[in-house]
């Protein structure tokens, strides 16, 4: 083991000031993923299914000792406008935010986004009546 890999073992908190340069292979769909193309110096997810592994309790601190599957749930807009995926780990249910990065799967993020509005926590048919209610004609065209 060289010296930059035995820091890269022991040195806590390694990965928050150095680039991860490892490649891996996707837990969930196999994709092998590498750091090239992301448009950061951080690949935490796989760029096809947006899956990644509970590692971190911090950004780039590796100390979770978990390790379950991190689903992404959600996706949302930060200041400025980038956008950010929410993954929950399936094992513990912790939640955390990792930025896009620039070969995600579009249509994986859109799909992700768009699942609220195709699952309304009401039954579609009230829209209608709702849009009526709120001083509408109540008639969808």
């Amino acid at each position: 083991m060289n010296r930059e890999n035995k820091r890269k073992t022991f040195e806590k908190g390694y990965y928050k000031t150095h680039a991860c340069n490892d490649t891996f292979t996707c837990k969930v769909c196999g994709r092998v993923c590498t750091p090239q193309n992301a448009g950061s110096d951080h690949r935490n997810h796989c760029p096809n299914c947006l899956s990644s592994l509970h590692v971190d309790e911090e950004p780039g601190d590796r100390v979770s000792d978990c390790g379950g599957i991190m689903e992404p749930v959600a996706v949302w807009v930060r200041k400025g406008g980038e956008w950010a995926i929410i993954h929950r780990c399936k094992r513990c249910g912790k939640l955390s935010s990792n930025r896009v990065a620039a070969d995600d799967n579009p249509m994986k993020l859109m799909s992700i986004a768009m699942k609220p509005l195709c699952s309304p926590p009401f039954p579609l048919d009230y829209i209608e009546e709702m849009t009526a209610l709120m001083g509408g004609d109540g008639r969808m065209r």
